[in-house]
């Protein structure tokens, strides 16, 4: 038996249900990456609301698999979320995602969706390399195959951009004002990079075009909550607390931090109400996050993958661990945000600290470890560069950076393969792969600008730094590196 609309009389309890009737509920949202942290994050936000607002409902879009679709379809969309950390757990049923539709299978019900004048925000979690986007400088990579794809193909894209623009180019055809763009994904200024890679990618396909999507508001925005992927294990224990199966429930800490730019011509749930928070430029919390919580977590999560931790709570409790963490962020990191008034940075940095701790999230260090050539640009290089500006020392972010090049090479420390899911992993290995010397696999790596900039690609003190650290973590292993750090 399955959790659905009419199994919901059947749970105990003990497991929170929708205050509203989910089949009351309309699609006002579209969004583009209906994963795990998207229904751990904006569908609660959301699903708090429908109560007093029930014409705010999400239809969730699979850009590349079927999986979430065959899951949660047969469920009604309903999903439970739990809630955990060393005190306890709590179980709800979140029901504000109502339609599920797989875009490869079929785009142009995903472009009806948006282009559907009751749709008046299109929200996105794609990661960052869904934006098809240079990372190093913000702008749209036209040689991107997908770009290329959707230029060509118009009615049948594969990229997230491709299916904006096609939804934009249908209302502005038919007098319907355009939707808000909301991106919740990691990215510094990322609704502004957001607009800018639509943007070019309308220009390229017809200017007049153009012209009506440079209208389009796109704020943005700050998320924070640690979600780790869901496993079968995690599914037997939902189905034994609320007596039915639920094909993908999600797990997730009590933490949870939503900052939002507001810009919303054509209306906004009042996300306010639970829990979200409305300012003029989400900036410089962005900076605080990118730079705090998910540095830290990237730095962690390759040296402790390194060193056998599967999981980030396994990770910090290496020996040295924990204070180089603290030490990157409060020495490194912290120095480069702008004033935060009222905000208390040293409260935050122990409050990542518990979180990171927390040994009820199975968060994988190899699930964090992904995409490094897309996230380390804002979650490091950027500090880095502050750092350099001011004269002031990296090293431990430094080592960071180094411990990606040690992982992404392919092989871990006793010479066995590393599982590396990044869009650039087949070039990565092209270029150090056969490569045993330190200071080479440095120079081979400093070579993808794309990734490192002309700036840092070409800077001596940061290769020494890189070279040191990669010299290291290669004669000793990252155990031995780590407690040699954190002195």
């Amino acid at each position: 038996m399955r959790l659905s609309r009419l199994t919901l009389d059947r749970l105990p309890e003990i497991v929170k249900q929708p205050d509203y009737d989910p089949a009351r509920v309309t699609v006002g949202i579209v969004h583009l990456g209906i994963g795990a942290f998207h229904r751990a994050h904006q569908a609660v936000f959301t699903d708090a609301i429908l109560a007093g607002d029930p014409a705010w409902g999400i239809s969730g879009v699979s850009l590349r698999s079927p999986d979430t679709r065959d899951a949660l379809q047969p469920q009604d969309g309903l999903y439970t979320l739990k809630i955990q950390d060393g005190e306890g757990e709590q179980l709800q049923v979140i029901g504000s995602v109502v339609e599920l539709l797989c875009a490869p299978e079929d785009p142009e019900a995903v472009i009806a969706r948006m282009a559907d004048p009751a749709t008046r925000i299109v929200s996105l979690t794609i990661t960052e390399k869904g934006y098809c986007h240079n990372p190093a400088t913000g702008a749209l990579d036209e040689a991107h195959p997908d770009i290329i794809h959707d230029l060509g193909n118009p009615r049948q894209p594969r990229s997230a951009i491709g299916f904006i623009v096609e939804a934009l180019a249908r209302r502005a055809k038919a007098g319907v004002a355009p939707f808000t763009l909301l991106t919740c994904d990691n990215l510094p200024s990322n609704g502004h990079v957001l607009k800018r890679v639509v943007s070019r990618f309308a220009e390229l396909r017809d200017p007049v075009l153009a012209e009506f999507v440079r209208g389009v508001a796109s704020p943005s925005t700050m998320v924070d909550r640690i979600v780790p992927a869901t496993t079968d294990s995690d599914r037997q224990a939902i189905a034994a607390s609320l007596g039915v199966d639920d094909a993908w429930p999600i797990m997730t800490e009590p933490f949870q931090q939503w900052v939002i730019e507001d810009d919303f011509p054509l209306g906004r749930p009042a996300w306010e109400r639970s829990g979200a928070v409305f300012v003029d430029n989400v900036a410089v919390f962005e900076m605080m996050k990118l730079r705090l919580l998910n540095g830290s977590h990237s730095t962690l999560a390759y040296l402790g993958y390194l060193a056998g931790a599967e999981t980030v709570a396994e990770a910090m409790v290496l020996p040295g661990m924990e204070k180089l963490i603290e030490g990157l962020m409060r020495e490194e990191a912290t120095p480069t945000l702008p004033p935060l008034p009222g905000f208390d940075l040293g409260d935050y940095r122990a409050d990542l600290l518990r979180r990171f701790r927390n040994p009820k999230l199975r968060h994988r260090t190899w699930q964090i470890a992904m995409d490094g050539s897309q996230k380390l640009p804002q979650r490091l290089l950027g500090t880095i560069r502050d750092r350099l500006t001011a004269g002031a020392g990296y090293e431990r972010l430094a080592l960071g950076v180094a411990a990606w090049m040690r992982y992404a090479r392919g092989l871990d420390e006793q010479g066995r393969e590393i599982d590396v899911r990044d869009p650039h992993a087949a070039r990565i290995a092209g270029l150090v792969r056969e490569i045993d010397e330190p200071a080479q696999i440095v120079d081979a790596f400093l070579t993808m600008q794309d990734v490192f900039g002309a700036d840092l690609a070409t800077s001596h003190p940061f290769r020494l730094a890189l070279v040191k650290a990669l010299t290291q973590l290669f004669e000793e292993g990252s155990a031995r590196t780590l407690c040699a750090y954190a002195q």
